[in-house]
């Protein structure tokens, strides 16, 4: 089997290959790139793998004039850019040792170690710099193909080395698993069996796998599994089997672009800020749909979207279904512009009178559904 994609056979990618190729090396792309251009998805991220030290890799970057950044380098991964595209490439590995959150690894000049240290089968696929695609585990292609999330080898020992991986799963299985088909049986005990490992993880670990799982086209089925197992409650406290229904009934109302922080407010937890660690924007993103605000509203102040998904949350909580007017109403006070301004105020009123009579008079607009006009906002 052979890929043909844009990313490998463009100039800067060749370049890298060469780069490593002409000095008697091996070299391959792994992982998403090679998955999501198989499934025919966006690729953001180039992986590269090959059986270069990283030392060598900064040296041959140096002679071939591309730029390297020694990113992760006891590690075995090295930057190198090239037309101002960054490809991470990191020597074969394998593990000396695990506890469940970091691995001590060391180099390797078999590709088959390599992949045996990887996650789940449809992550463990090669393409040489031609595009030919090399499967050293055996299965990734076919579950690829039948999207079937597997881990390699004992899910038991996957899961062990890196409790992450319990997340990472679920949120496998909600981008590119097969939702008809089921979720796989084994993974899913070992999940449940390993289930409070994830309390040893950092926070910011956790609260980035959840906002990737939360961001996907639906993700209701994973969360659902995910819960089932134990795993929703260990990542995020307060939040188990039973804050799912509001999740359902919000992603059947009406048409939303998928929001992590909207879905995140539909499942609860009042603290889901701090426990999974959320930037500063998506935690005032959060605040806005935990306020529970009107939603005309949330959309005069920020915007038909966000009006739109508080609609949505606010019916499903209740359980109720959403008038066609509704959403006709939200659109229209995303537009809907303030007739008065300070200066309609001045110079009778100024300081902190002035922002009391402005804020007043908009509390008062808003409240008639923006209908009063000016001359009655002022007189």
């Amino acid at each position: 089997m052979q890929i043909d994609a844009p990313w490998l056979t463009d100039d800067a990618s060749q370049a890298v290959c060469r780069m490593l190729t002409d000095a008697g090396h091996q070299v391959y792309f792994v992982g998403g790139c090679v998955r999501n251009a198989l499934l025919g998805a966006p690729v953001s991220d180039l992986d590269v793998s090959t059986d270069a030290r990283p030392e060598d890799v900064l040296t041959l970057a140096d002679a071939a004039g591309l730029k390297a950044i020694p990113t992760g380098i006891d590690h075995g991964t090295v930057t190198v850019v090239a037309d101002g595209k960054p490809f991470e490439i990191t020597t074969f590995r394998r593990d000396v040792e695990t506890d469940g959150r970091r691995a001590v690894v060391a180099f390797s000049t078999d590709m088959a170690d390599d992949a045996r240290r990887r996650d789940f089968t449809m992550n463990a696929l090669y393409a040489a710099p031609d595009g030919t695609v090399l499967d050293p585990v055996g299965q990734g292609l076919d579950d690829l193909a039948a999207r079937k999330v597997r881990f390699i080898d004992d899910a038991d020992m996957r899961i062990k080395e890196d409790y992450l991986r319990i997340l990472r799963f679920f949120r496998f299985h909600a981008w590119y698993g097969n939702t008809d088909a089921g979720i796989d049986a084994e993974a899913l005990a070992a999940c449940a069996d390993n289930v409070e490992g994830i309390v040893t993880l950092s926070r910011e670990r956790i609260g980035q796998e959840m906002v990737k799982l939360l961001s996907a086209p639906d993700p209701a089925p994973a969360l659902a599994s995910f819960a089932a197992c134990g795993g929703l409650m260990q990542a995020l406290p307060g939040a188990g089997a039973g804050a799912l229904a509001p999740l359902v009934h919000l992603e059947q109302a009406i048409e939303l672009a998928p929001d992590p922080m909207l879905r995140l407010a539909a499942i609860g937890g009042q603290d889901a800020a701090d426990a999974l660690r959320l930037s500063k924007a998506q935690t005032r993103q959060l605040a806005i749909y935990q306020d529970f605000t009107p939603p005309q509203v949330t959309a005069y102040r920020h915007g038909a979207q966000i009006g739109r998904g508080m609609l949505a949350l606010q019916n499903a909580v209740a359980g109720q279904e959403i008038a066609p007017d509704a959403v006709v109403a939200v659109e229209a006070a995303a537009g809907q512009v303030m007739p008065v301004t300070a200066q309609d105020f001045m110079p009778k009123l100024q300081g902190a009178a002035l922002g009391a009579a402005l804020a007043d008079a908009e509390d008062r607009w808003i409240a008639s559904g923006f209908t009063l006009t000016k001359d009655q906002l002022i007189g």
